[in-house]
């Protein structure tokens, strides 16, 4: 079962991390000011991730697949790792989706 987690930052910003069953990281956010704000977009991912449509499928400049998990209103909530193949990134995207819903929440503070 996968997991949360939310570390404080050198410059004082809240990120979380969602890794799979084996500890690997299968998404990250960005920086947020607040500790609530930053329990406000495990919330969204947990709700967004549900839903295909919320992934982005992209590519970096050179070349690697990648995806970002977006909110109804469209900010990005969570990027992954770049990826080797496109069906490595679907293999993620599909990790999230399964790991997300029902991940339980640690902090190291």
């Amino acid at each position: 079962m996968g997991s949360f987690l939310i570390t404080k930052r050198a410059n004082g910003e809240f990120q979380f991390v969602l890794k799979a069953g084996n500890g690997q990281v299968i998404l990250a956010s960005e920086g947020y000011t607040t500790k609530a704000a930053c329990e406000n977009g495990i919330e969204s991912v947990k709700k967004n991730s549900q839903d295909d449509g919320r992934f982005e499928r992209l590519e970096s400049k050179n070349g690697k697949p990648y995806f970002n998990l977006k909110a109804s209103n469209g900010q990005i909530i969570g990027n992954s790792e770049m990826y080797e193949s496109e069906s490595a990134r679907e293999n993620g995207i599909e990790s999230v989706k399964k790991n997300a819903a029902e991940a339980g929440v640690k902090e190291d503070l």
